[in-house]
């Protein structure tokens, strides 16, 4: 039975060229460019695309996009097999990694891809990671889909959306997984590492009837000689807030900062903790400087990337978590994203 996939198209570099003026790459409707691959028609699928509109550089995705995009799949969740969202680099795994919460145990292929060059230019990288999206997307395995989560394919290699983060702005390979192995490796043949494929167990449900994603999440990123006056502002109306701390999750030690992390406790706004690093993540009273964190109760984000703290955080708030239960459900794994020890 042939399979059939919904291409969804939001903007970015795979489906830019030359604006008028040449005043530099600006998005396009898909289907003016979906004329650049014949070679879909050879796919072994059934597919249809769709634009959001409008179409835009993935730099101004925001809130009420992810959850357009959010619900452009479920509505078309009963009539695709699965999913390819084109989207740009620049915020593609704070998109991804939002949507592996939002369709938590959806149980579908949705597969995220772009492109460095567009689709036109000579030496694109779109062509191929589109075509191998598709193949990912539709491919089964024992009767059901190979793929059962959100994932970024870039350059060869699928990675887990939650565990991905961009790293390069000039190599075609602009992805990687620091704290998780690939998925899929794609070459010759398709090598597929079948044990570490999310296979979720729980049912389908939305969990979001009435509920918006437009929660205050702040982050805040620690420097050496940090003024002081970043401890002492206030957070209008704030769900959470994210610190990006040193190596494996150290601060300096400084009486305003400890300050602020005693008052917030107080006044139970959750802090999360994630590493500045790429690689490893956060222990938390491993050194003396992290132990402030443990005392006042400070959420450990442990080998999570940034993306993905920002895309729980907003889950989290958007499900209006109580502050009790605010650290548990953050500490525990609920689609791949967190290393469990």
């Amino acid at each position: 039975m042939r399979r059939s996939i919904l291409i969804i198209y939001t903007g970015g570099t795979i489906g830019m060229q030359t604006g008028a003026s040449n005043e530099g790459l600006v998005p396009v409707h898909f289907s003016d460019l979906i004329r650049n691959l014949p070679e879909l028609s050879l796919l072994d699928c059934d597919i249809d695309h769709l634009t959001l509109e409008p179409p835009k550089d993935s730099s101004s995705i925001e809130a009420d996009d992810w959850w357009r995009l959010r619900q452009v799949i479920l509505e078309n969740a009963e009539t695709y097999f699965g999913f390819v969202v084109l989207h740009g680099t620049d915020t593609m795994s704070f998109s991804a990694s939002m949507l592996s919460f939002l369709l938590l145990n959806l149980k579908k292929p949705i597969v995220f891809t772009g492109s460095q060059l567009p689709l036109g230019t000579l030496r694109t990288d779109a062509k191929e990671n589109l075509i191998t999206a598709i193949e990912i997307a539709s491919a089964i395995h024992q009767g059901v889909p190979l793929l059962q989560e959100v994932a970024i394919y870039f350059e060869y290699t699928l990675y887990r959306a939650t565990r991905s983060t961009k790293v390069n702005a000039h190599h075609f390979k602009a992805f990687d997984s620091p704290n998780y192995p690939w998925l899929m490796r794609s070459g010759v043949h398709m090598e597929i590492q079948h044990d570490l494929l999310l296979r979720p167990t729980a049912v389908w449900s939305d969990e979001f009837e009435h509920k918006t994603l437009k929660k205050s999440i702040y982050m805040l990123k620690l420097y050496p000689n940090i003024p002081d006056a970043f401890f002492e502002m206030e957070f209008p109306n704030a769900e959470a807030l994210i610190l990006e701390t040193f190596g494996s999750g150290n601060s300096m030690e400084r009486p305003s900062l400890i300050s602020y992390l005693k008052r917030a406790a107080e006044q139970k706004l959750p802090i999360i903790n994630v590493s500045q690093c790429l690689g490893g993540g956060v222990e938390m009273g491993r050194y003396a400087s992290s132990n402030i964190f443990v005392s006042t109760g400070v959420i450990n984000g442990r080998d999570m990337t940034t993306e993905t703290a920002l895309a729980k955080a907003h889950y989290l708030a958007a499900l209006e978590t109580p502050y009790s239960d605010f650290k548990l459900r953050f500490e525990t794994p609920l689609c791949g994203e967190i290393s469990v020890k």
